[in-house]
């Protein structure tokens, strides 16, 4: 009986442990809500700014990731070498400074150059980092399961408060609340306890990470990312040419699906298990199903059940695969492993956005979001002809 209580004892989260990981997911939500609120409002409002295309919407919409795909890396290098705290206060200062140019720019470039500078904020993996160094390696899955919820409840609020706050305060308005947010993320990072990284002198093998397991995960989130933001910039031209519905009522698109998603990707996440990838295939089936619905609908209903399918995979995978490569990373790489991961994610996002934008503006939002479903449906086929290999092995 003592010998159970003392191990439930050790894989509970300490009460420092606790408090550490709610003030790391509180910097993860000031910044993710300035990055995703303008999502669902986006693309329409920066259609109508001087020098506007297709392309250049979807650039702007998607033009974080570039930055962030570059920068994680080193971010998250740095990080091991100088440790997180140093490193993750200028991210977010960058981020600010980010927010306050895209909040007063006057043309479609002036935009981009602020999502750019938005996104040289790349703290994300460096932010992982720290929450790994400061937890015990049995109450790990568990910190990050609260982070990851943190960073999946940032995604989900956005969209549902940006189109409710753009209406009160502008698209421009959002991004000097962005900058706000920055502000208050750099506070809480100022004041938070340092971290002695596990190598202060950095990864000088990059064998460990760039193991297959560890790419093919890198290579996931990549796909995800480029499918949320190729859906941000198809969404809205679809809901207007293919089933007419006024722009001021896509909010409310977005919030019911969402809410439906939450009863379908909760259960999943909590009954993930240790492995952080149980129901991959399920998760696939959805976003790869979902799409297919968002392409093929011309009505609300079917264009809302698809999105609800999609949501729900990507929310599962969204909290699942962060937690998985937070695992299997090399404790003394940790800080590089999820900077490569980081970064795939956040190229991931540019490269949704910039193709969707291109597609639009020469074939249509309907071919594009035929293109995602295709991409989706691909990576389906290819995880469970891997998940049967390894069974047969």
């Amino acid at each position: 009986m003592a010998h159970d209580t003392a191990t439930a004892t050790r894989t509970r989260l300490r009460s420092d442990e606790l408090g550490f990981t709610a003030r790391l997911s509180g910097i993860a939500i000031s910044r993710l809500l300035g990055l995703f609120m303008v999502l669902p409002v986006m693309a329409l409002w920066a259609d109508g700014l001087p020098g506007a295309t297709p392309l250049l919407v979807g650039v702007a919409v998607g033009g974080y990731g570039v930055t962030q795909a570059l920068l994680q890396i080193p971010y998250g290098v740095l990080s091991d070498r100088l440790g997180r705290k140093p490193v993750a206060a200028i991210g977010l200062a960058v981020f600010l400074l980010g927010s306050a140019v895209a909040a007063g720019a006057e043309g479609i470039w002036g935009v981009i150059v602020g999502r750019l500078l938005q996104g040289a904020g790349a703290v994300s993996a460096t932010l992982s980092a720290w929450l790994a160094d400061r937890t015990r390696d049995e109450v790990r899955t568990p910190a990050m399961a609260i982070f990851g919820a943190a960073i999946g409840a940032s995604f989900l609020l956005a969209l549902v408060l940006g189109p409710l706050l753009a209406a009160a305060v502008g698209v421009r308005g959002l991004f000097w609340l962005s900058a706000g947010f920055g502000g208050l993320a750099v506070l809480l990072v100022l004041t938070a306890p340092g971290s002695t990284p596990a190598a202060p002198s950095g990864p000088r093998d990059w064998s460990g990470v760039m193991r297959p397991d560890l790419l093919a995960m890198d290579g996931a989130i990549l796909v995800l990312h480029a499918a949320l933001t190729a859906f941000f910039v198809l969404a809205p031209y679809l809901l207007i040419n293919e089933i007419t519905l006024p722009e001021h009522r896509h909010w409310q698109v977005y919030t019911v699906t969402l809410a439906a998603a939450l009863p379908i990707a909760i259960p999943l996440i909590m009954r993930d298990g240790r492995e952080g990838s149980r129901y991959m295939l399920l998760a696939l089936a959805l976003l790869a199903g979902g799409f297919i619905l968002i392409a093929a609908g011309r009505s609300l209903w079917l264009f809302g059940a698809g999105c609800t399918l999609f949501f729900a995979g990507f929310s599962y995978l969204e909290a699942a695969l962060p937690a998985a490569m937070s695992r299997r990373a090399p404790a003394e790489q940790r800080g590089a492993a999820l900077g490569l991961f980081s970064s795939s994610q956040f190229f991931g996002a540019f490269v949704g956005g910039t193709a969707a934008g291109a597609i639009v503006g020469t074939l249509g939002a309907v071919a594009g979001a035929m293109g995602v479903a295709a991409v989706l449906g691909g990576w389906l086929l290819l995880a469970a002809f891997n998940s049967q290999s390894k069974h047969a092995d």
